[in-house]
Protein backbone atom coordinates (compact mmCIF):
# COMPACT_ATOMS: atom_id res chain seq x y z
CA UNK A 1 0.00 0.00 0.00
CA UNK A 2 0.86 3.57 -1.03
CA UNK A 3 1.51 4.95 2.47
CA UNK A 4 2.82 8.90 0.85
CA UNK A 5 0.51 11.72 1.78
CA UNK A 6 -2.35 12.36 -0.78
CA UNK A 7 -2.51 15.90 -2.21
CA UNK A 8 -5.65 17.24 -1.39
CA UNK A 9 -4.73 20.48 -2.29
CA UNK A 10 -4.99 19.55 -6.39
CA UNK A 11 -8.45 17.98 -5.75
CA UNK A 12 -10.39 20.90 -3.87
CA UNK A 13 -11.80 22.84 -6.14
CA UNK A 14 -13.46 19.99 -7.59
CA UNK A 15 -14.08 18.63 -3.98
CA UNK A 16 -18.00 19.44 -3.17
CA UNK A 17 -19.48 17.13 -5.12
CA UNK A 18 -23.21 15.95 -4.82
CA UNK A 19 -22.12 12.55 -3.55
CA UNK A 20 -19.83 13.92 -0.37
CA UNK A 21 -22.30 16.81 0.14
CA UNK A 22 -25.21 14.20 0.78
CA UNK A 23 -22.69 12.40 2.75
CA UNK A 24 -22.30 15.25 4.96
CA UNK A 25 -25.75 16.00 5.97
CA UNK A 26 -26.22 12.60 6.48
CA UNK A 27 -23.27 12.38 9.28
CA UNK A 28 -24.39 16.05 10.15
CA UNK A 29 -27.49 14.72 11.00
CA UNK A 30 -27.03 11.42 12.77
CA UNK A 31 -24.29 13.42 14.82
CA UNK A 32 -26.96 15.96 16.23
CA UNK A 33 -29.19 12.89 16.79
CA UNK A 34 -26.90 11.29 18.92
CA UNK A 35 -24.81 14.09 20.80
CA UNK A 36 -26.56 17.60 22.04
CA UNK A 37 -25.26 20.78 19.92
CA UNK A 38 -26.61 24.51 21.37
CA UNK A 39 -25.85 27.89 20.80
CA UNK A 40 -23.04 27.84 23.61
CA UNK A 41 -21.42 24.29 21.72
CA UNK A 42 -17.53 25.00 20.54
CA UNK A 43 -16.69 22.91 18.16
CA UNK A 44 -13.36 21.20 16.33
CA UNK A 45 -13.94 19.90 13.50
CA UNK A 46 -10.23 18.02 12.17
CA UNK A 47 -9.68 17.24 8.71
CA UNK A 48 -12.45 19.68 7.85
CA UNK A 49 -11.79 19.52 3.96
CA UNK A 50 -13.65 22.39 2.41
CA UNK A 51 -16.02 21.91 5.43
CA UNK A 52 -19.03 20.41 4.24
CA UNK A 53 -19.31 19.05 8.05
CA UNK A 54 -18.32 22.36 9.43
CA UNK A 55 -21.27 24.51 7.43
CA UNK A 56 -23.91 21.75 8.17
CA UNK A 57 -23.45 22.11 12.51
CA UNK A 58 -22.08 26.14 11.75
CA UNK A 59 -25.80 27.80 12.55
CA UNK A 60 -26.52 25.20 16.08
CA UNK A 61 -23.66 25.97 17.43
CA UNK A 62 -21.47 28.86 18.98
CA UNK A 63 -18.13 28.72 17.29
CA UNK A 64 -16.41 26.20 14.96
CA UNK A 65 -12.83 26.16 14.58
CA UNK A 66 -11.93 24.78 11.43
CA UNK A 67 -8.83 22.21 11.06
CA UNK A 68 -7.09 20.63 8.25
CA UNK A 69 -3.50 20.16 6.77
CA UNK A 70 -4.67 21.16 3.11
CA UNK A 71 -4.34 24.88 2.52
CA UNK A 72 -6.00 24.11 -0.80
CA UNK A 73 -9.18 23.02 0.95
CA UNK A 74 -8.82 25.52 3.50
CA UNK A 75 -8.82 28.33 0.83
CA UNK A 76 -12.58 27.02 -0.45
CA UNK A 77 -13.41 26.57 2.80
CA UNK A 78 -12.52 30.68 3.41
CA UNK A 79 -14.44 31.86 0.43
CA UNK A 80 -17.58 29.87 1.61
CA UNK A 81 -17.06 31.35 5.09
CA UNK A 82 -16.32 35.05 3.51
CA UNK A 83 -19.29 34.88 0.88
CA UNK A 84 -21.99 33.92 3.57
CA UNK A 85 -20.80 36.31 5.80
CA UNK A 86 -20.34 33.58 8.77
CA UNK A 87 -18.37 34.99 12.19
CA UNK A 88 -18.56 31.89 14.40
CA UNK A 89 -16.17 29.73 12.34
CA UNK A 90 -12.49 29.97 12.41
CA UNK A 91 -10.16 28.45 9.92
CA UNK A 92 -6.67 26.83 11.05
CA UNK A 93 -3.98 24.70 8.88
CA UNK A 94 -2.58 22.75 11.16
CA UNK A 95 -0.45 19.51 10.11
CA UNK A 96 0.45 17.43 12.94
CA UNK A 97 3.37 15.68 10.88
CA UNK A 98 4.93 18.82 10.53
CA UNK A 99 4.86 19.16 14.38
CA UNK A 100 1.75 21.52 14.46
CA UNK A 101 -0.17 20.82 17.44
CA UNK A 102 -4.10 20.97 18.36
CA UNK A 103 -4.97 23.89 20.72
CA UNK A 104 -8.02 25.33 22.52
CA UNK A 105 -10.70 23.57 24.49
CA UNK A 106 -13.79 22.29 23.02
CA UNK A 107 -17.31 20.55 23.92
CA UNK A 108 -17.74 18.68 20.45
CA UNK A 109 -14.45 17.33 18.41
CA UNK A 110 -15.31 15.75 15.25
CA UNK A 111 -13.95 14.39 12.30
CA UNK A 112 -15.65 12.84 9.25
CA UNK A 113 -14.00 10.63 6.92
CA UNK A 114 -10.38 11.37 7.89
CA UNK A 115 -9.44 8.73 10.29
CA UNK A 116 -8.46 6.43 7.81
CA UNK A 117 -6.27 8.52 5.88
CA UNK A 118 -4.40 8.84 9.36
CA UNK A 119 -1.58 5.62 9.90
CA UNK A 120 -1.55 6.22 14.01
CA UNK A 121 -5.18 6.76 15.35
CA UNK A 122 -4.55 6.02 18.70
CA UNK A 123 -2.31 9.08 19.69
CA UNK A 124 -5.05 11.59 17.72
CA UNK A 125 -7.44 10.18 19.98
CA UNK A 126 -5.53 11.35 22.97
CA UNK A 127 -5.24 14.45 21.47
CA UNK A 128 -8.67 15.15 20.72
CA UNK A 129 -9.26 14.15 24.72
CA UNK A 130 -6.65 16.73 25.86
CA UNK A 131 -8.41 19.13 24.03
CA UNK A 132 -11.89 18.03 25.21
CA UNK A 133 -13.84 20.21 27.88
CA UNK A 134 -15.15 17.76 30.93
CA UNK A 135 -18.58 16.43 29.90
CA UNK A 136 -17.88 17.01 26.11
CA UNK A 137 -17.77 14.48 23.35
CA UNK A 138 -15.85 13.34 20.47
CA UNK A 139 -17.93 12.13 17.10
CA UNK A 140 -16.16 10.44 14.58
CA UNK A 141 -17.63 9.60 10.81
CA UNK A 142 -15.89 6.76 8.83
CA UNK A 143 -15.63 3.74 6.67
CA UNK A 144 -16.73 0.54 7.73
CA UNK A 145 -14.29 -1.79 6.73
CA UNK A 146 -14.30 -1.57 2.44
CA UNK A 147 -11.71 -4.28 1.19
CA UNK A 148 -9.99 -1.78 -0.54
CA UNK A 149 -12.69 -1.02 -2.42
CA UNK A 150 -13.65 2.67 -1.72
CA UNK A 151 -10.87 4.35 -2.95
CA UNK A 152 -9.86 4.56 -6.55
CA UNK A 153 -6.18 5.20 -5.38
CA UNK A 154 -4.25 3.51 -2.13
CA UNK A 155 -2.17 6.74 -1.92
CA UNK A 156 -2.76 8.35 1.39
CA UNK A 157 -5.08 5.34 2.45
CA UNK A 158 -3.43 4.26 5.64
CA UNK A 159 -7.19 2.21 6.50
CA UNK A 160 -9.02 0.20 4.54
CA UNK A 161 -12.06 1.46 6.31
CA UNK A 162 -11.93 1.59 10.10
CA UNK A 163 -13.66 -1.88 12.38
CA UNK A 164 -15.80 -0.47 14.90
CA UNK A 165 -14.33 -2.79 17.58
CA UNK A 166 -10.94 -1.67 17.09
CA UNK A 167 -11.81 2.25 17.63
CA UNK A 168 -14.37 1.29 20.78
CA UNK A 169 -10.98 0.21 22.32
CA UNK A 170 -9.01 2.90 21.48
CA UNK A 171 -11.99 5.52 22.28
CA UNK A 172 -11.62 3.83 25.85
CA UNK A 173 -7.43 3.98 25.65
CA UNK A 174 -7.83 7.43 25.38
CA UNK A 175 -9.81 8.04 28.33
CA UNK A 176 -13.55 8.47 26.82
CA UNK A 177 -16.64 6.60 28.20
CA UNK A 178 -20.48 6.48 27.14
CA UNK A 179 -19.15 5.14 23.81
CA UNK A 180 -21.79 4.20 20.91
CA UNK A 181 -21.42 3.21 17.25
CA UNK A 182 -24.39 3.29 14.77
CA UNK A 183 -24.67 3.53 10.97
CA UNK A 184 -24.66 6.98 9.82
CA UNK A 185 -25.15 6.92 6.37
CA UNK A 186 -24.41 4.73 2.64
CA UNK A 187 -22.65 5.93 -0.12
CA UNK A 188 -22.56 4.00 -3.51
CA UNK A 189 -19.76 4.37 -5.95
CA UNK A 190 -18.79 3.49 -9.14
CA UNK A 191 -15.21 1.53 -8.70
CA UNK A 192 -12.22 1.72 -11.45
CA UNK A 193 -14.30 -1.79 -12.86
CA UNK A 194 -17.27 -0.18 -14.13
CA UNK A 195 -19.42 -2.26 -10.75
CA UNK A 196 -21.41 -0.24 -8.25
CA UNK A 197 -20.51 -0.39 -5.12
CA UNK A 198 -22.38 0.34 -1.14
CA UNK A 199 -20.34 1.71 1.43
CA UNK A 200 -21.61 2.49 4.70
CA UNK A 201 -20.28 4.81 7.38
CA UNK A 202 -20.31 4.58 11.05
CA UNK A 203 -21.00 7.26 13.46
CA UNK A 204 -18.62 6.40 16.68
CA UNK A 205 -19.53 8.97 19.78
CA UNK A 206 -17.64 8.97 22.89
CA UNK A 207 -18.03 11.34 26.15
CA UNK A 208 -15.19 12.77 28.54
CA UNK A 209 -16.16 11.81 31.56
Amino acid sequence: MNRQKRNFDSEAQAWDKPGRINLANDIATALMEEVRVDPSTAVLDFGCGTGLLSLRLQPFVRCITCVDSSSGMLEVLRGNVEGKGLTNIVIKHVDLDAGDTLEGRFDLVTSSMTLHHIAEIGPLLKMFYLITNPGGHLCIADLDPDGGRFHASSEGVFHNGIDRDALHRMFVDAGYGYIKASTAAEMAKVGPDGETRRFTIFLMSGRKQ
